[in-house]
C-alpha cells in the first residue's frame, strides 16, 4: 500500500473541499458533503445511488464508497474502495479523515478474517503519520494494530452448523428492581470451552465481554491487545480467545473477548451485576449475517446458508459507536432509532 506523503497537518472537512471543485458539480458534491458531515448515511446512499458516477468529484466518488460500504456493512463495496482511496486520493483526505479511513478499511478487513492486511494497513497509516500525531493517537492507533495482529494467528469466527439451520434457544431474564421491568436475553444451551455457560446477547454491544473470573474458569486465552470500551465511564480491558464458543447447535470458534471490570461503582447496581458476566454483541450476530430473533418461540434462528442479498435498498446502518440505526416515527414524528 502507497501511502503519500502528509504534507500539512491541517485536518480539512469534506464541505471545505467541496468548496474546492468545479462549478459544473458543485450541487452535487456540496450535497453528498453535507451527508457525509452529517452522518447521514440514507441521504448518502440517496444521493450517490441516483447520480450519473462522472457527475461525482472523483474523491467523493470513491469516498462515498468507502463510507457506504462500511456504514452498511458491505464489505465488497468498502474494501475495494478504501484500496484505492489509499492509494490513489490521501492528499484530498487530510489527517483526520485518513486515520478514520484507516481504523474503519482495518474493520472491514478483520470482518472478513484478514487481520493481518488488517494491522498492516493501520501499522503503514501509523508510521506515514505518527509525526504529526499527540500521544493519545498514536496509542490509539497502535491498539488497533496490535488487537489485529494479534487475532491473525487465530481465524476469528469461524462457524459451523449441526443442522441446515441454526437454533439458539434463549430466556428473558429479569434484572434489577421489579418495578423497571428491566430484562435481559440470555442463551440457552450454551458453553465455552466445553463448560456450561451463562451468557447474554445484547445487539448494542460493539464487543464481547467477560470478567476476570470467568476468563480464568474458562481458560481462555491472552492475547498481548488492549482496547477502551465506553460503558459506564471509561474502562480498559485486554483481549482473550475462546477457542470454541456452543450456542445451540451453532459452535463458533477462535472468538475475542475483552476482559474487563464492568462493575459500576454503584453499590445497588452492581447487586445485579452477575446477569452479565458474559456478554456477546453485534460483532457475533454480523458472523451469522442472517439473524431472526423470534420472540414468542424464544429463539433465535440462522440459515446455515445466508441469502443472496437482494437489490432493496438498505434501511438500518451501524453508528460509529456500532449501534444499528433505522428510520421510524413516533406520534408521527420522524426518528432515527
Amino acid at each position: 500500500m502507497n501511502i503519500r506523503r502528509i504534507s500539512r497537518v491541517c485536518l480539512f472537512t469534506v464541505l471545505y473541499l467541496c468548496g474546492l471543485f468545479g462549478a459544473s458539480a458543485q450541487s452535487v458534491d456540496e450535497r453528498i458533503g453535507k451527508a457525509m458531515n452529517e452522518g447521514d448515511w440514507f441521504a448518502l446512499d440517496s444521493i450517490y445511488s441516483s447520480t450519473p458516477k462522472d457527475s461525482i468529484h472523483p474523491f467523493l466518488e470513491v469516498f462515498s464508497r468507502c463510507l457506504l460500504g462500511n456504514r452498511f456493512h458491505r464489505h465488497d463495496v468498502s474494501i475495494p474502495a478504501f484500496a484505492e482511496l489509499l492509494n490513489s486520493h490521501t492528499e484530498n483526505l487530510g489527517l483526520e479523515n485518513l486515520l478514520n479511513s484507516a481504523v474503519m478499511f482495518s474493520m472491514d478487513l478483520s470482518m472478513e478474517g484478514d487481520n493481518a492486511k488488517a494491522a498492516g494497513v493501520v501499522e503503514s497509516v501509523l508510521d506515514a503519520t505518527k509525526q504529526y500525531l499527540d500521544s493519545a493517537a498514536v496509542t490509539s492507533m497502535r491498539r488497533y494494530g496490535d488487537k489485529y495482529r494479534a487475532l491473525a494467528d487465530y481465524n476469528p469466527y469461524s462457524i459451523r452448523f449441526d443442522g441446515e439451520t441454526g437454533r439458539v434457544p434463549f430466556r428473558v431474564v429479569p434484572v434489577g428492581k421489579p418495578e423497571k421491568k428491566a430484562v435481559l436475553m440470555h442463551l440457552s444451551d450454551t458453553k465455552i470451552n466445553g463448560v456450561d455457560a451463562d451468557v447474554t446477547f445484547d445487539t448494542g454491544a460493539g464487543v464481547n465481554i467477560v470478567s476476570h473470573e470467568l476468563a480464568a474458569k474458562y481458560n481462555l486465552i491472552p492475547l498481548d491487545a488492549t482496547n477502551t470500551v465506553a460503558g459506564v465511564g471509561r474502562r480498559d480491558g485486554s483481549y482473550v480467545i475462546a477457542k470454541e464458543l456452543a450456542i445451540g447447535n451453532i459452535t463458533v470458534s477462535d472468538v475475542p473477548f475483552l476482559v474487563m471490570d464492568i462493575s459500576s461503582n454503584n453499590a445497588e447496581a452492581d447487586q445485579y451485576i452477575d446477569a452479565f458476566n458474559i456478554i456477546v454483541g453485534s460483532e457475533l450476530m454480523l458472523r451469522l449475517k442472517d439473524v431472526t430473533i423470534d420472540f414468542e418461540k424464544k429463539e433465535i434462528i440462522v440459515p446455515a446458508e445466508a441469502p443472496m442479498r437482494s437489490g432493496v435498498r438498505p434501511n438500518m446502518y451501524f453508528s460509529t459507536q456500532m449501534n444499528l440505526l433505522t428510520k421510524g416515527s413516533v406520534l408521527g414524528n420522524p426518528m432515527l432509532m
